[in-house]
């Protein structure tokens, strides 16, 4: 930069080296060692530096154009200076581009609305996580700082120290619950008394009996129910055949033998769950072999209906002769009374019996002669009479 002054105030003779750095922050009146000053540079003493003045100085320090600043040379900005011009700018709104400053409005007197709203939200905090209302058929259990225990609500609007410093847990415990088992599609094989296979399929009703036990004596309560549930159910399969498993009453026997079981294996476990039904959704045979066992059902049911067949017509024989016999005991009554009476009255009904499907007709005459009379002849030319008087009829009328 020969020829050419320096911004920064440093010379710009060949002695100043490039001339493109600012001397160093902090310098004053006096140049440093080895510089020359104003004089040297060819301005008079007495006179203001020449040059544009320092950008980074804020306005009438430092200028020699300035009032107050005649006779003091430039010097560069040092740090204080920059941070004083800024916060200068900043109390009297100045700095333009930096946008809108957002300034809480003063509360009568002065005063910060800022205290008034962290009260405000502290209450609205205290309000919310410390009255609960708990709901009919609902429970709640307090916790301290979210693990220890402390106590249980009852329905109805309760009071307890705000969050974190107590949690209240709500369960509604008399809701009924209904776990399907399996889950899915999938087949459920059990083996039953008699060494078959039978896919079953069952329900379990259950509710909350003792919502403390219920979270905090069993790791997974849920799927401790349903492994204590499937255990219970086989035990009980295995000691019922095939035909039970399968029919009404069996089933019946079966469900209400699992739900005894499976209450006292929970209340050991003290889980806090109630078992209030078991209900069997379906129980057929395996689908590898469904079309085999679709057939041997038809045939016990085919023997079953014969055996019914049997049974009732051994029952129509029993009843038959019974009233035989009864009717034999009653005539024999008769026949104590008046034997000759009863023996032709027996006499004229046994022939009446034998002799109503003859075509002989027998009859007596005071003579002792008795006669043969053609009866069934008689009855089978009868009708063959006015066929043959309406045939000839119709001719006789032609011929006249």
């Amino acid at each position: 930069m020969a020829g050419k002054r320096n911004p920064w105030g440093s010379g710009g003779g060949a002695g100043s080296g490039s001339g493109d750095e600012p001397p160093a922050s902090g310098a004053d009146d006096t140049p440093p060692e080895g510089e020359a000053g104003p004089e040297a540079e060819g301005t008079p003493a007495g006179e203001p530096p020449r040059g544009p003045r320092n950008p980074w100085l804020p306005g009438g320090s430092n200028d020699g154009g300035s009032e107050g600043g005649a006779g003091r040379p430039r010097r560069s900005a040092s740090i204080e200076d920059i941070f004083k011009s800024r916060d200068g700018q900043r109390r009297t709104g100045g700095g333009g581009g930096r946008g809108p400053q957002f300034r809480l409005p003063e509360r009568p007197g002065g005063k910060s609305w800022f205290p008034v709203a962290v009260l405000a939200i502290v209450a609205l905090w205290l309000g919310v996580t410390s009255i609960h209302i708990i709901q009919p058929g609902e429970q709640g259990m307090v916790t301290w700082f979210g693990g220890k225990y402390s106590r249980s609500l009852d329905s109805g609007t309760n009071f307890t120290f705000p969050f974190p410093v107590q949690t209240v847990d709500v369960e509604n415990v008399t809701v009924i619950r209904r776990e399907a088992i399996p889950g899915t599609d999938e087949e459920k094989l059990v083996l039953t008394a008699d060494q078959n296979l039978v896919n079953l399929s069952y329900q379990v009703r259950w509710n909350v009996s003792d919502l403390v036990l219920y979270r905090f004596q069993l790791a997974d309560p849920d799927e401790t129910m349903r492994e204590v549930a499937e255990a219970t159910m086989r035990s009980a399969v295995a000691e019922h055949t095939l035909d039970e498993v399968l029919g009404g009453q069996g089933q019946g026997e079966i469900e209400a033998m699992v739900r005894e079981q499976m209450q006292a294996r929970l209340d050991a476990f003290k889980s806090g769950i109630a078992v209030q039904a078991i209900e069997v959704l379906k129980a057929d045979a395996p689908s590898a072999v469904i079309d085999a066992f679709n057939q041997v059902l038809e045939a016990r049911q085919g023997a079953e209906r014969d055996l019914n067949n049997a049974r009732r017509y051994e029952q129509q024989l029993l009843a038959q002769a019974q009233g035989e016999a009864t009717a034999f005991n009653n005539i024999y009554e008769q026949y104590r009374l008046a034997p000759e009476v009863t023996r032709r009255r027996l006499y004229y009904e046994t022939m009446e019996s034998v002799l109503a499907n003859t075509d002989k007709t027998v009859v007596e005459t005071p003579g002792g002669v008795t006669p043969y009379l053609p009866l069934p002849e008689l009855r089978r030319r009868a009708p063959a009479a006015p066929a043959s008087s309406a045939a000839t009829t119709p001719s006789q009328g032609a011929a006249q």
